[in-house]
């Protein structure tokens, strides 16, 4: 089954002319001058970036998924096939409405009219996973209705379990395919496509985002109704805006754009830093712009978490490369165990140097981060660096931004928007105030242990003092006695720093 699925995609490639792709390539000119050769009848008039984009769409969604990233990388790829692909987000072709209203009367036991006093059958928007409707409900608020696409599990199932089938036989070939842990990559990838297959949990993600942002100036998430929410069915808030790639009708409405992409920056880091939770799909069909220059988020599908290892392992990477200290990004690097503990710290700063000394006091536009991770890439092969599945979506959001903050503001310095945030974000986890709020977290944990400490270190010690070594008795009773002492006066030292700093909060 995977081998007819891997020789369809070949078909598809083949039939759209993607074998123009590569021409560049010396070592696959022979190729392509045989497939000229056999194919020689297809049709090949259409736009290479039009026919690339209808290919992705035939292959499905996954593939879809991935032109979508894509589409926001035009300093990597060429703006005909970047603004093709841009149409990926959002008019993929709809299923048909007879499949929409069969689904609505599946979920609300054949009858969706006491849900929706109104509903417009003619989508809005069309996902690779799913689209959205307009309507009213019952109580008379204006809503979209996000329906998942039929059998939309077999088919990211079949097309993952293909994946993974490519990344076993890379991870076999390649010198590089332990360190590069292609499969866990597509372990990571099946995760997050699979939440996007349950409506009720992308309901949950979008709810809680809400709560993180209810009161933000800069970024609101839309309202989510429940009592309409089913598996397959998503009933939220409808909300007012402008596609946020559509900066011709953002300029008409006196919208600063320069402010608006620093906001972008720092809805991102606050996200990942302040939350360790983010929206993991932010390419521009995901995102609104109100007239007040507020951000609107939409499609909650795919959401990263970071544990707090993770944030403060990032926190130290930023802030180092912010400050040019290469030395402390190559010992975060081994700290962390991403690279051997034998690691030559002096080479590895070195290399670390001569990659990204270049790019600092250049704006945004100047600034090729595609090279950059190039570089970066090969570095981490000649020092053994580990890939972490758990930051790919993480890695994939930032150039999502970075592409977005390209198209908003071109001199944009990320370097210098980001810096502020993450300097105040690091002081709030280190020194008196870090201590302050890890006393205020873990207090009711050390209320619960400290009076228990001197009974347990006294069980302890007396079962031991029961063994065979008689004449060690009062010598164990006397060193009990002393631990009782120091139990009680710890407790009690750590009872009134816990309460100097609940007074001072």
């Amino acid at each position: 089954m995977k081998i007819l699925r891997a020789l369809y995609i070949f078909y598809i490639a083949i039939q759209f002319g993607l074998d123009e792709f590569c021409s560049s390539n010396r070592s696959l000119r022979g190729l392509r001058a045989i497939i000229r050769t056999v194919f020689f009848a297809r049709s090949l008039s259409r736009p290479r970036g039009e026919r690339l984009r209808l290919a992705l769409q035939k292959l499905g969604p996954i593939f879809v998924k991935f032109g979508q990233v894509l589409s926001t990388r035009r300093d990597m790829i060429p703006l005909d096939i970047a603004d093709e692909l841009a149409l990926l987000q959002d008019r993929v072709a709809p299923f048909s409405s007879e499949i929409v209203e069969k689904i609505l009367e599946q979920s609300f036991d054949g009858n969706y009219q006491s849900a929706f006093k109104d509903f417009n059958f003619k989508p809005v928007a069309s996902a690779s996973v799913a689209q959205v409707h307009f309507g009213v409900l019952v109580n008379g608020k204006e809503v979209a209705i996000k329906v998942l696409r039929p059998d939309i599990g077999r088919v990211i199932n079949r097309d993952i379990g293909l994946l993974d089938w490519f990344a076993m036989i890379l991870a076999a070939v390649l010198p590089d395919g332990k360190r590069l842990k292609p499969r866990e990559i597509v372990s990571e990838f099946r995760r997050h496509l699979n939440d996007e297959l349950d409506l009720m949990r992308e309901a949950a993600n979008a709810s809680q985002l809400r709560r993180n942002f209810i009161d933000s100036p800069i970024l609101t998430v839309p309202e989510i109704h429940w009592d309409f929410c089913r598996k397959n069915v998503m009933v939220m808030e409808r909300m007012a805006g402008i596609p946020v790639s559509k900066l011709d009708e953002l300029n008409a409405k006196n919208i600063d754009l320069k402010k608006l992409a620093a906001s972008g920056v720092e809805i991102f880091f606050t996200q990942v830093f302040r939350d360790g939770y983010f929206h993991a799909d932010m390419h521009p069909g995901n995102i609104l712009v109100q007239d007040n220059g507020r951000y609107v988020a939409l499609d909650f599908g795919i959401m990263g978490t970071l544990t707090e290892i993770d944030k403060n392992y990032l926190a130290q990477n930023f802030l180092a490369f912010f400050r040019r200290d290469y030395r402390g990004v190559a010992e975060a690097h081994v700290n962390a165990g991403w690279v051997p503990k034998d690691t030559r710290i002096d080479d590895f700063e070195a290399t670390i140097r001569s990659i990204c000394e270049p790019i600092f006091d250049k704006p945004l536009k100047d600034i090729s981060f595609g090279r950059l991770l190039m570089n970066l890439f090969q570095a981490a092969r000649r020092f053994n660096v580990e890939i972490q599945p758990q930051l790919i979506m993480l890695q994939k959001t930032l150039l999502n931004v970075e592409g977005l903050g390209r198209e908003l503001d071109p001199d944009l310095d990320l370097w210098v928007t980001a810096k502020p945030f993450l300097e105040q974000w690091m002081k709030e986890q280190v020194g008196i105030q870090g201590l302050i709020k890890q006393l205020k977290k873990e207090g009711p944990l050390w209320t619960t242990i400290l009076p228990r400490l001197p009974r347990l270190i006294d069980d302890y010690l007396s079962k031991d003092s029961n063994n065979e070594y008689e004449g060690e008795k009062e010598r164990i009773k006397d060193l009990n006695r002393k631990v009782r002492i120091l139990g009680l006066t710890t407790a009690a030292l750590a009872l009134c720093v816990l309460a100097l700093a609940w007074f001072q909060l």
